[in-house]
């Protein structure tokens, strides 16, 4: 998209109000636009289940978020992954400066979301990663057997406490307030959980530790009585994860447009802020609720309220208004797409369903090359698994074929599919564990890099990632992560571009040892010549500046 191409409407932001928007806009034949410089999703993809969406009993936030991204792509809604860094919207034509491109368009829709908070304690940052996390379904199988606090009283709090206990020795969820702030219901299933153990009127103080969390500090607001949780010497560490609200991604907004004290953008019944044309709609909002389905409504609410602006700005400017129906579109590299229900695949002798192999298909015809998938033989269980599952994703494309090697006796990450080219030469993509759930994305994001016509990146980028000296990427993942699998792809497209460059994507429930080593307590983690570990989502401008300042 590098030709000037003005859009009838942009929306910034991929949660539920900007892909709501993105199908109501589509549905309506504006030529639209879906701007996401992270997860698509949004926020919704960290929730483990969403309990209150109507019509629907209960639904993985991934999944309800993949549908609603498959239904505006339906109505021919194109999508672009990119970070908007400045705005021009006073005038008709509206113009958003990316850090790839400049995009221009007639109206906006901003559903840029928020992200959670942080409460700034003594050792919030400090921790981050190593025992503090926001994201129960990305981190939380990393807190198997271990104590967990949750700190907050809302929604996310009590459902997130509840789904931790899946995984945590017990939970126990601090809450400043008297009481839980969400619905009864939602109360219920952290205080009926046996698990679960709740105190009210407390507040964290600090955290300390060596490597990890050891110790946290509590206090009780009402009689101002501290006290101190230690971890046992066994498990040597425990968890804490955060959810007390959001602050909106309003930076660089809020110097044009009105907003509150807290940020959040001010709207009227139509949802268009203070300057015609620029509409507002989800958690980015000044509003008393903040909820997927509030989301949505005012995803419907400002496509139609854009809809009827365009026409009439048309209309004044004589401008063409009559539209065609969109035809569908294909987001090759949004990994989050490409198979939107491995995450809760079972091995039970076959791989992949029917449907998934309808969606890989997708983009395996258009490899052009040939891929060897090599599987590391060390006579392991997992090994035999793991060559299972390579031969059988053979079998989807002619493009693709299998191969077992004996695994080298210095190798520490087995079991290891290694991806060669059809020379037998190594990229440097490998894979320590089986790619399945979210990681799926990866293994098929790397082949279309290497055989396929690849995903697209700038050509300084591009130029940067080939000029990189010789560089071993390893990003500890989970399989469960909604975030691992954009870092990961990132990192394998670098390899695929420069033989100098190696990416490995480890799974950590695998090699206990390497968390242990480099302290890890949450993915993505991604260390750069065994450098520092690199915690949460990265952008390829991100993971190519962090390999510079490597060299």
């Amino acid at each position: 998209m590098t030709e000037k191409r003005i859009f009838d409407t942009i929306i910034i932001g991929a949660g539920p109000a900007g892909l709501t928007a993105a199908i109501y806009a589509g549905r309506a034949t504006l030529d639209t636009l879906v701007i996401e410089a992270d997860q698509i999703g949004g926020q919704v993809t960290t929730t483990s289940v969403v309990w209150n969406y109507p019509g629907v009993e209960k639904v993985d936030g991934t999944v309800l978020m993949n549908k609603m991204q498959q239904q505006a792509t339906h109505f021919g809604v194109r999508l672009a992954k990119d970070l908007i860094t400045d705005y021009e919207l006073k005038d008709d034509l509206k113009v958003l400066h990316g850090s790839k491109q400049s995009y221009y368009a007639r109206s906006v829709i901003l559903a840029g979301g928020a992200k959670p908070r942080e409460l700034d304690f003594p050792g919030e940052k400090q921790f981050r990663g190593h025992g503090i996390a926001f994201c129960s379904t990305c981190d939380g199988e990393l807190f198997s057997g271990l104590e967990v606090f949750v700190i907050g009283g809302g929604y996310a709090a009590a459902e997130e406490a509840d789904y931790l206990t899946r995984y945590a020795k017990h939970v126990t969820v601090i809450a400043r307030e008297d009481h839980f702030t969400c619905a009864p219901l939602t109360a219920a299933r952290a205080l009926s959980n046996p698990k679960v153990t709740v105190k009210f009127n407390t507040e964290i103080v600090r955290v300390t530790g060596q490597d990890y969390l050891q110790t946290a500090v509590f206090k009780n607001n009402q009689t101002g009585e501290e006290f101190t949780y230690q971890a046992d010497q066994q498990a040597q560490t425990f968890g804490i994860f955060i959810y007390i609200g959001t602050q909106p991604a309003s930076i660089g907004l809020t110097r044009i447009l009105e907003h509150d004290q807290q940020g959040y953008l001010k709207v009227d019944q139509q949802l268009q802020t203070n300057l015609p044309g620029v509409f507002a709609a989800g958690d980015i909002v000044a509003k008393p609720l903040r909820q997927i389905v509030t989301a949505a409504g005012d995803g419907a609410l400002a496509a139609t309220s854009a809809e009827h602006y365009v026409t009439a700005l048309k209309k004044r400017l004589h401008l063409p208004i009559k539209r065609q129906e969109k035809q569908p579109t294909k987001t090759v590299g949004q990994a989050s797409q490409l198979a939107d229900d491995s995450a809760t695949v079972v091995h039970q002798g076959a791989w992949f369903p029917v449907k998934m192999k309808e969606q890989l298909q997708q983009i395996l015809d258009r490899l052009h090359k040939g891929v060897i998938l090599q599987v590391w033989d060390d006579g392991s269980q997992k090994s035999q698994e793991l060559q299972s599952f390579a031969a059988e994703f053979c079998q989807l494309d002619q493009h693709l074929q299998f191969q077992v090697a004996p695994a080298p006796s210095r190798e520490t990450y087995l079991p290891v599919l290694r991806l060669l080219d059809n020379q037998q030469k190594d990229t440097g993509i490998c894979f320590g564990g089986i790619p399945t759930g979210h990681e799926l994305n990866s293994l098929v994001l790397a082949i279309y890099n290497l055989a396929g016509p690849g995903q697209e990146l700038s050509p300084q980028l591009i130029a940067r990632i080939k000029a990189l000296p010789p560089t071993k990427i390893k990003i500890g993942v989970a399989l469960t992560c909604h975030f691992c699998p954009d870092v990961v792809a990132a990192c394998q497209h670098m390899a695929a571009l420069n033989p100098n460059v190696s990416a490995e994507m480890l799974d950590l429930q695998l090699f206990p040892e390497l968390r242990k080593q480099k302290h890890i307590m949450s993915v993505p983690a991604t260390m750069i010549n065994d450098g520092e570990v690199i915690f949460g989502s990265q952008t390829p401008e991100q993971l190519v500046a962090a390999c510079e300042e490597q060299q």
